[in-house]
């Protein structure tokens, strides 16, 4: 997935929100659970203060006295962090205690009593002086109406409890793991199913580049089938303005020719020197407008979207033809092209670009010509994969210095072979307009290399 694909922001996106909404229930079930845990603690401890009061009465002194010891034997042991007390409500200074805190007192935080329940019972935290984690309950009760407030406190070791929530914590966490990879998984499968029909007009329109379809099909979601629809009213005008294209080329043809056919019968049957130039302008005119015809006519097939040629079958019978041609001075033409390559392009053009090249080789060869198809793979900054055809001699070839000038429209480096010095540039011309080159090299067999880079059909 790239950073720029709709497949990374909805996983991103989805991924960041479902992280941020189990962490939140994290957060709460945790605070949720410890809650309901201190409540609990809590009620213990009330269950524990009652039953002080329960066992408290006056001595013979005035003070108040436990009769009997609590059944938890807790309270019993020394330092245990379970303990009661009993204060004095004015001073707050120790009446009585449980065994377990010995000699020493606990002291209740300042603010510890502001918030009381309906029955006068505070809550709070406190350390004890061993320094655990104390969960303490106190409630200020004035015994046999003799007037005097005592301060009861009962508390128990909170920490006690640590296990437990390390426990629910760990499970918590697992659960909520599971349940974020579910999650995952889920929204995997989701965005692959949504994003499907994207997939699925992306080899449509791939096949219509390819040649294997004319059209997108009519069966995608609603959201995208005005888009689909869309394209297929720009493809039927692409189809429309080349078939004009080709129409008004024709005509453009068949209109210079009969004023070139008079012009030129009218020339011939003059002496005079100003029908010679008009004779010489005329041949001119003649090779002007059929460059101009041909090269409109190689731009309008070039933008036919759904052309596509098989390269092998081609590359054999223009070796087959060549190899007849030039049998008089033996030239070996040997095609050694991949299977099932295709270009996208119209045939014409593949044969005329190919054939051209493969001509000049047999003109400039001693005795071999041979022809290679290769496959330029995709790069980072070229995302798509082209076709290579690499026509090579064992000529004389031509210096590196003069290469650019052979490309040159009408430029000949050697007047002794036949030509007119525009096959070249035609081949450069027509594989510009299917957004390719034409280079030329050192070859193997010691003359020129002749590459055609061409779009291919993937």
């Amino acid at each position: 997935m790239r950073a720029n694909s709709l497949w990374f922001r909805l996983i991103a996106s989805s991924s960041v929100i479902a992280v941020v909404l189990l962490l939140s229930a994290a957060v709460l079930l945790n605070a949720i659970f410890v809650s309901a845990l201190q409540r609990n603690f809590d009620l213990r401890l009330r269950a524990a203060l009652d039953g002080v009061l329960a066992n408290v009465e006056l001595g013979a002194d005035g003070k108040p006295q436990v009769q009997n010891q609590l059944a938890d034997t807790r309270f019993s042991l020394p330092l245990s962090g379970w303990y009661w007390q009993i204060s004095n409500g004015g001073d707050g200074s120790k009446i009585l205690s449980s065994n377990s805190l010995l000699e020493q007192q606990l002291t209740v935080p300042a603010d510890a009593l502001k918030v009381r329940d309906k029955d006068g019972v505070a809550g709070f935290s406190l350390p004890d002086p061993q320094g655990k984690n104390l969960r303490a309950i106190e409630q200020d009760v004035k015994l046999f109406n003799d007037g005097k407030s005592y301060a009861f406190l009962v508390s128990g070791n909170f920490d006690e409890l640590k296990s437990e929530i390390t426990s629910f914590q760990t499970t918590l966490l697992a659960v909520l793991a599971a349940l974020g990879l579910a999650l995952l998984a889920g929204l995997l499968f989701q965005v692959r199913f949504t994003l499907q029909p994207l997939a699925d007009m992306q080899h449509q329109l791939n096949d219509i580049r390819s040649g294997r379809g004319e059209f997108l099909s009519d069966n995608f979601p609603r959201e995208l089938q005005p888009v689909a629809d869309e394209l297929n009213l720009v493809m039927q005008s692409n189809l429309e303005i080349v078939e004009r294209s080709r129409m008004q080329v024709g005509n453009l043809a068949h209109a210079l020719k009969t004023p070139i056919s008079v012009l030129t019968n009218e020339a011939s049957d003059s002496k005079s020197p100003l029908a010679a130039k008009v004779s010489e302008q005329i041949v001119v005119m003649r090779e002007q407008v059929n460059l101009y015809l041909d090269r409109a006519r190689r731009a309008v097939r070039a933008q036919n979207i759904g052309a596509a040629t098989e390269v092998e079958p081609v590359l054999q019978a223009l070796g087959r033809t060549l190899q007849r041609i030039h049998g008089d001075r033996q030239i070996s033409i040997t095609v050694d092209a991949l299977p099932g390559l295709r270009f996208r392009g119209e045939k014409q053009d593949l044969e005329e670009m190919v054939g051209n090249l493969m001509d000049n080789a047999c003109k400039w060869a001693k005795s071999r010509v041979l022809v290679r198809t290769y496959v330029v793979p995709a790069t980072p900054d070229e995302a798509r994969a082209w076709l290579s055809v690499a026509v090579d001699d064992d000529g004389v070839g031509i210096p590196e210095e003069k290469r650019q000038t052979a490309l040159q429209r009408g430029r000949r480096l050697d007047e002794t072979k036949p030509g007119s010095g525009l096959g070249m540039s035609i081949i450069s011309e027509t594989a510009s307009i299917y957004g390719g080159d034409l280079t030329l090299a050192d070859a193997d067999l010691g003359g020129l290399r002749a590459s055609l880079r061409l779009p291919m059909v993937n």
